[in-house]
């Protein structure tokens, strides 16, 4: 008589948390988006030494137009890269796990997602037509954790954590503008590939055996 209690009461608890939070969201997504991040931030190393600059120096003056076109262009590969990854692993454990993937629920973790996002992104839009090139890293790290610790109340709570991870190393990475590709690499590759890990063990693991 317990148990199918304990049974029932476990089913209602996973019904409501199916109804009230987007549950998808597939930890391997956020490994593959790290492993594409981290092959971005070597692609822009090359970029600054094929250019004959230092960017541990950190000096707007160093930046050039031809500079400022190429990584912007490597940016939204990498964007489109990581999006991709993501829709394709979402779609995936949705349909593993028998949910549908456009609900209330995913509307309201879109709109939490852009509203930090598009204002993070003219930010950084209005930074590049002012010049302030060295200060756009950083702002897409604080932007993107803004945007994570609002969505995280329609989406697993780990996604919390990691934003506030992203807002502290972005704001660390505004004092040492030398270091910026660091911390960036740092924040969209080696991050998200730990908090993958962590989220795929956690939630998707048991399933995957079963």
């Amino acid at each position: 008589m317990n148990e199918n209690i304990r049974e029932d009461l476990q089913h209602i608890r996973k019904m409501m948390e199916q109804s009230s939070r987007f549950i998808s969201l597939s930890g391997m997504s956020g490994v593959v988006a790290g492993i594409i991040a981290i092959i971005g931030a070597g692609v822009a190393y090359f970029i600054y030494d094929a250019d004959g600059s230092n960017y541990m120096v950190g000096f707007p003056e160093m930046y050039n137009r031809q500079m400022i076109s190429r990584l912007v262009i490597l940016a939204l590969l990498v964007l489109a890269g990581a999006l991709t990854s993501g829709i394709l692993f979402t779609v995936k454990n949705s349909k593993r796990k028998g949910l549908k993937i456009w609900t209330a629920t995913t509307r309201q973790l879109l709109l939490s997602l852009a509203v930090p996002l598009i204002a993070g992104g003219l930010f950084c839009i209005a930074c590049l037509y002012q010049h302030y090139f060295t200060i756009v890293a950083p702002a897409t790290l604080v932007f993107y954790g803004l945007a994570l610790v609002n969505a995280a109340r329609y989406t697993y709570s780990d996604i919390q954590n990691l934003g506030y991870c992203e807002i502290l190393l972005g704001i660390v990475a505004l004092f040492i503008p030398g270091y910026t590709l660091f911390f960036w690499a740092l924040g969209f590759g080696v991050l998200h590939i730990v908090y993958g890990l962590v989220m795929y063990r956690k939630y998707e693991k048991k399933e995957d055996l079963n």
